[in-house]
């Protein structure tokens, strides 16, 4: 059965029944001999549009479900699904028996589509397993072996690696819980990706970097949609066995929290991120110990977070990647709602933990940042732009890329991630 975990959701033969299903599906709720029904449709539709108006402005606007207005792509697949079901409900009464059951496999269809349209915008689960979490399930434990020793030999650095003929081709996943020594935080465990030379008995001295996900989300998204292990075997294959020490940490705690990444009356996520995080990784892992070879990145909500680590704490992660990044952390659209549940209203305090603010008060020769964005993500292209413009000023060595034919979705990131990449090699000194 492990072929179907293996069937892809986005491409290939059950995207193309998707959309035979829509297709098929939308013209039987669609057709009847009657004019009058064309009125109805008509009208459903419009009803249908009113109703992801509101189901939208009641998550973003009235209980701060997102911090940002949802992708116009999504809310416009999300219609379809609404006028099917809508459209359903009104041809029951003068329907036999049979035809309630064609119409609801035809209802069924429609939000198929709409669904499968919906993940292939996002870019998130590409495969079965993906979506029933079956491959992330399967990732082991860190184990021993992979652990830094109690005295451990310092490994050659990677201008002078040569990798040995017993060298790995592939690199390796591990999860690992990750305490809030410090800070008390409780997050979710961490995934690791360990590149082909840490897997040798020499292991050199590699550099690290710290990803968050997107939110609402999860440190897995970064396996399932930012297809971080192909990601990486690519880079390491280019680099003589080389890449990061890969570690996914959860900023959240759970899928439904928004803690900002800062320490506030929500959580202490800062410190989290900033003592325990990078203590765990030192104390545990095998990796350069020059935080001139860290790095911090992030899609979204974990973009930003990877912003605001690079601002305040430049000398833990001088690097970072920023896709898809907000103008300032934010739990809603309504910025005196952010402010006023994690610093009681407390502007400057809240400000003052801000990237924007931070790069206007301090300098940052030395530290890098890449930034990305999707094409057609206006609202988050331009954030980039001003995040840019301020991290040039502070100091920052800085890139701005605009994914081609990508939006805020998982595909930006895999687009945008071997350029930068790129970037950070260039910062390390790994040679090509």
């Amino acid at each position: 059965m492990d072929f179907l975990l293996d069937v892809s959701l986005v491409a290939g033969p059950f995207l193309w029944f998707s959309i035979a299903c829509g297709i098929v599906g939308g013209a039987y709720l669609i057709w009847r001999r009657r004019l009058s029904w064309l009125l109805v449709v008509a009208g459903t539709v419009l009803v249908a549009i009113a109703v992801v108006a509101l189901v939208h402005w009641i998550l973003v606007d009235l209980m701060a479900v997102f911090s940002e207005n949802l992708p116009f792509e999504t809310v416009a697949w999300s219609v379809p699904a609404v006028a099917a079901i809508l459209l359903c409900i009104a041809r029951l009464p003068r329907t036999p028996a049979k035809g309630r059951v064609l119409g609801v496999m035809a209802m069924l269809g429609v939000i198929l589509l709409s669904v499968v349209q919906v993940n292939l915008y996002f870019g998130l689960n590409n495969t079965v397993a993906d979506l029933l979490g079956t491959a992330v399930a399967r990732i082991q434990p860190l184990e021993q072996s992979l652990k830094r020793s109690a005295n451990p030999t310092p490994g050659p650095l990677p201008s002078a690696w040569k990798a040995p003929d017993s060298m790995p081709s592939h690199g390796i996943l591990r999860k690992a819980a990750i305490p809030g020594t410090v800070s008390g935080f409780s997050a979710r465990d961490a995934f690791v990706y360990f590149p082909p030379a840490y897997q040798t008995e020499l292991r050199p001295s590699l550099p690290v970097l710290v990803l968050f996900a997107g939110q609402p989300g999860a440190p897995a998204d970064w396996l399932t949609g930012g297809q971080l292990r192909a990601q990486m075997d690519r880079f390491a294959e280019a680099h003589g066995g080389l890449a990061p020490v890969t570690v996914v940490v959860d900023p959240n705690g759970s899928g439904s929290a928004n803690t900002l990444c800062m320490d506030s009356r929500i959580a202490p996520a800062d410190t989290y991120l900033s003592q325990d995080v990078p203590a765990w990784i030192s104390d545990t892992l095998d990796v350069s110990t020059d935080h001139k070879q860290w790095a911090v990145g992030g899609f979204s909500f974990g973009g930003t977070c990877a912003l605001q680590m690079g601002t305040a704490h430049p000398d833990i992660y001088s690097s970072v990647l920023a896709f898809s990044a907000e103008r300032e952390p934010a739990l809603a659209k309504d910025r005196n709602k952010t402010i006023g549940d994690s610093f009681e209203g407390d502007v400057a305090a809240f400000e003052s933990r801000t990237p924007l603010v931070l790069m206007r008060d301090r300098n940052y020769a030395g530290s890098s940042v890449y930034f990305a964005a999707g094409e057609t993500d206006n609202e988050f292209i331009s954030y980039m732009h001003e995040l840019g413009e301020a991290a040039r000023n502070a100091g920052f060595q800085t890139e701005e890329h605009t994914i081609r034919k990508a939006g805020h979705s998982w595909d930006a990131v895999v687009k945008g991630m071997p350029a930068g990449l790129d970037f950070l090699a260039g910062r390390w000194g790994l040679p090509k």
